[in-house]
């Protein structure tokens, strides 16, 4: 049977696998030299679709020879999914209203939660298949130890296609390890942040930290003002007679500051106690900068931008809306999830999951897979190859995980459901999910 375009994966180099192969250059500003030209290509095996030597005779051809887009990562509405978030932990250092149930949530085991390796394995696999974007997300990802040398093996297949390496925090110690991961390939952070009045934001994320998240904010301006290009956006969920009143001191920030302030609908996930009239809309939220910015404009935004642009004229920043609740964007959505504990989530609003974890053990008699694992499957993969001679008869490991997620893809509904099914629909809450 012939498989779709794309669809023999690359082998993924056990080079990867191993923290601590990167060599980061010893200043942040060469980035791009530390997530490419640090790490030597591993020598192609014969079964790529293209050759993927370093030469530009054979750079060019791998272009011209380029196969369509992913069947995989392609649904039945035509949308192609060359964006994945990637939740690193279920562990945070806050407890935000909207986020975390009141009473908390019970952690998963340990070994029911992805290893670096595997999520290195999942990032390449998806990377081969067109995946251009990876951020990774959690709870917060800054708590999880290895965070920088996972970013620096992921930053690395920006030599097989990789754009952007991005990052949501709740920048409480951003600022302590955003050097390292500009080293890593870091090009972007969005930092979640409701309020500007430190009292409140002990209210509302039930933890003090406000000058940290302050700090890590200009942190990222200090950086980008010597050129380190990352671009910042603060999230702002909006909740009616909570911090509603603090949009138009968020706007205030876009004045002389190139960052994007977003405003998000406040959405209903499992245990934050959503209901409708806690919720501001998008057109409310309009009407509220409009009375004090009248000349406030709408920007071009990409087909596949969650975020509705608006500026002000004169300001340097931009805002944005992030409208879920009021004006879906589910046609041009181009987002895949992997939750920690390893389940692939095709819509943040939709019940179904399946679990790539499992697949990825099942020839480890379900213990989770570190390097030494890989490197033996790897090894058992390639004597089969080399047995059977090769072509279609070779299943490997990457088949199998394709075939999973490209039958998740195609079931994909065209848009999530609406406002009133959703409040009834059940949903892990945030934290888990990868907000």
């Amino acid at each position: 049977m012939a498989l779709p375009a794309r669809s023999v994966p690359k082998a993924l180099s056990p080079r990867l696998l191993r923290p601590g192969v990167l060599k980061p250059t010893t200043t942040w500003q060469a980035r791009q030299i530390a997530t490419a030209a640090a790490v030597e290509p591993a020598e192609a095996p014969p079964y790529l679709p293209y050759d993927l030597s370093p030469s530009r005779s054979n750079r060019a051809a791998a272009l011209r020879e380029a196969k369509p887009f992913s069947d995989f990562l392609t649904d039945t509405h035509a949308r192609q999914h060359d964006y994945l978030r990637i939740s690193l932990t279920e562990r945070c250092n806050l407890r935000c209203l909207y986020c975390m149930p009141e009473e908390g949530i019970d952690l998963s085991p340990n070994r029911d939660l992805l290893t670096t390796a595997e999520i290195v394995y999942l990032s390449a696999l998806f990377v081969n298949q067109g995946v251009t974007k990876i951020r990774l997300t959690g709870g917060e990802p800054t708590v999880r130890k290895d965070i920088v040398p996972l970013m620096h093996q992921i930053g690395a297949l920006r030599k097989d296609g990789l754009k952007e390496l991005a990052l949501t925090t709740n920048g409480i110690s951003l600022h302590r390890k955003l050097e390292e991961m500009l080293k890593a390939g870091l090009t972007g952070v969005n930092i979640s942040l409701d309020t500007l009045d430190p009292f409140q934001f002990q209210l509302l994320t039930r933890r003090q930290g406000f000058a940290a998240v302050m700090k890590s904010i200009d942190r990222v301006k200090e950086m980008n003002k010597l050129g380190a290009g990352i671009k910042l956006k603060i999230n702002c969920v909006v909740m009616r007679g909570l911090n509603d009143h603090q949009i138009l001191p968020f706007v205030e920030m876009t004045r002389e500051e190139e960052v994007e302030v977003r405003f998000i609908e406040y959405m209903p996930f499992g245990g934050n106690k959503w209901s409708q009239n806690k919720m501001v809309g998008y057109a409310d939220m309009l009407d509220i900068i409009r009375a004090k910015y009248p000349e406030f404009g709408r920007l071009k935004d990409k087909k596949s931008d969650t975020s509705k642009t608006w500026q002000v004229p004169g300001f340097v920043g931009k805002v944005g809306f992030i409208t879920s609740m009021t004006q879906d964007f589910c046609g041009s959505c181009n987002r895949l999830r992997i939750t920690s504990d390893g389940n692939l989530k095709v819509c943040l609003h939709g019940e179904a999951e399946v679990s790539l974890r499992d697949v990825l053990r099942n020839n480890n008699s379900g213990d989770p897979m570190d390097e030494e694992a890989f490197e033996a499957v790897r090894e058992v993969e390639m004597a089969r190859r080399s047995s059977t001679g090769g072509g279609e008869s070779w299943m490997s490991k990457e088949q199998e995980l394709l075939q999973l997620i490209g039958a998740a893809v195609k079931r994909k509904k065209e848009s999530h459901a609406d406002m009133g099914d959703l409040e009834n629909m059940k949903n892990r809450p945030m934290i888990l999910i990868g907000g």
